[in-house]
């Protein structure tokens, strides 16, 4: 920090810069912080003098930042970002309120968080929850978060506090797909597969003959975010692959149902992790557990629904 006071001539400075950059105008910059335009002016070039270097082309067209500038503005601007942030949380705790962010997929936020929402607030009245959503796989370092799901290769040592579950999947369709019409046996109208851009697209050759009483040629669907391949499924479009820690709520409330009677382990373990950088906070603790035994409760009902699956050996076994 010492050596930032050295660098910059005043704070004051950093506030113009951020706004006459930003604005694109030294009149503008002025009209926003309440002060003359020759002012701001005067302070830039005193801020570009004590740097040795130019932060902003003049010219007719407008303050335009210069090569130095531009990537002066984008540090400048991510820290204020941050400091904003950081202000906000420190005022919501005022209020009695803690700010916990969480790094997740937008499938498990869409089909396994959002349904017991209410169920988290009546848990947890005095957290305010953030998302740091992620369409595509969960992989990654978890940073300025304060908890990350992901998924981690069987070898790789796992806390026993941050383990959740293991990777358990099984093709998924609804309720109605399942029941084929009449007119497609007779027609040998095919299964439409719902597949992951990102995941094995073969994994529908390891099953059939699939439980919905389709035998004709296939056809796919294929979506970049799982939380699309999910919706598509409950909607009736297909046969989709369900990986329990997103399909579980609609596994256990019958909006879908399984498209066979054989799962498939993978080599992975659903993990909740916390930033290495600093200990967890009581309450996030506290999060990560009931996200863990919420999901274990699940998967123990849909166990009971479809006892030949074998779902609960799989995940915990």
């Amino acid at each position: 920090m010492s050596e930032l006071r050295r660098m910059v001539s005043s704070s004051n400075a950093l506030f113009v810069f951020e706004a006459a950059a930003r604005s694109g105008s030294f009149t503008r910059a002025a009209e926003e912080l309440n002060v003359t335009q020759p002012a701001v002016s005067r302070m830039l070039s005193r801020f570009e003098s004590h740097l040795g270097l130019r932060l902003f082309e003049r010219g007719g067209r407008g303050a335009i930042l210069t090569p130095e500038g531009e990537v002066l503005y984008r540090r400048v601007a991510d820290g204020f970002r941050s400091i904003e942030a950081g202000l906000r949380e420190v005022e919501q705790l005022r209020g009695g309120k803690e700010t916990v962010t969480i790094s997740v997929s937008s499938a498990f936020t869409t089909h396994w968080l959002m349904p017991r929402m209410d169920h988290f607030q009546r848990r947890f009245p005095s957290v305010d929850l953030r998302f740091q959503m992620i369409a595509g796989s969960l992989r990654g370092p978890v940073d300025n978060v304060d908890l990350g799901m992901r998924f981690l290769d069987g070898d790789e040592a796992v806390p026993a506090e941050a383990m959740v579950v293991r990777e358990v999947m099984l093709p998924i369709c609804s309720p109605g797909y399942r029941q084929a019409e009449p007119e497609a046996e007779v027609t040998g109208e095919g299964n439409t597969i719902i597949n992951l851009t990102d995941s094995a697209l073969d994994w529908a050759e390891r099953y059939p003959p699939f439980a919905t009483g389709r035998s004709g040629p296939v056809k796919t669907l294929s979506f970049s975010d799982y939380a699309v391949v999910v919706q598509a499924a409950l909607l009736g479009q297909g046969v989709a692959f369900g990986w329990i820690t997103v399909v579980s709520h609609a596994l256990r409330s019958g909006a879908l149902v399984p498209a066979s009677d054989r799962l498939t382990r993978g080599e992975r373990n659903c993990v909740l992790l916390t930033p290495r950088n600093r200990p967890p906070s009581p309450v996030v603790r506290e999060i990560r557990d009931w996200i863990g035994a919420e999901l274990k409760a699940e998967i123990e009902a849909i166990d009971a629904l479809h006892p030949g699956l074998g779902l609960r050996q799989a995940c915990y076994g």
